[in-house]
């Protein structure tokens, strides 16, 4: 699983014109489900955003999380984060799961959060959508699952 996180001061995803989601201050997360990717892993990354401290606490520092602030999250699936552009022009998305097993996961993904308390508005899983946002800060920062588990380089 692949997921870039924004945090944001508003962000809206709309399907044909229409407004599907929305949210104030909080987290925008686009969600690229790859090949082999899980429940468990849906879980993890799920966690791993709910707990992870980007928002400024009084003296000005990243140390409150998404659960601290009381934030939503607006999360966009989006396959193409899963492109490979190692051969040729035309990005290759061989790598992201089919279309039947990530609309699941990116459900699961969903749910995971909102069982920790967060407030969650969706796209439309395989639509065509217009995300708009105001990115705070700018923070931008990205999670690859497989990651996770390796340590950080020196």
């Amino acid at each position: 699983m692949r997921v870039v996180i924004q945090r944001v001061s508003s962000a809206s995803v709309a399907v044909d014109g229409a407004v599907v989601g929305v949210i104030d201050a909080g987290l925008l997360v686009l969600v690229g489900v790859a090949a082999g990717d899980g429940a468990e892993i849906a879980r993890r990354v799920a966690d791993k955003i709910a707990e992870m401290r980007i928002f400024a606490d009084d003296a000005g520092r990243f140390d409150r999380s998404l659960l601290d602030t009381g934030g939503a999250a607006l999360v966009v699936s989006q396959f193409t984060l899963l492109a490979d552009l190692r051969k040729g022009r035309r990005p290759s998305f061989t790598a992201a799961a089919a279309p039947e097993v990530a609309a699941p996961l990116v459900d699961a993904f969903c749910a995971a959060l909102t069982a920790r308390g967060i407030a969650v508005a969706t796209g439309v899983f395989g639509a065509k959508m217009s995300v708009a946002l105001v990115n705070d800060g700018p923070v931008t920062i990205t999670i690859d699952s497989d990651d996770l588990d390796h340590p950080r380089r020196a």
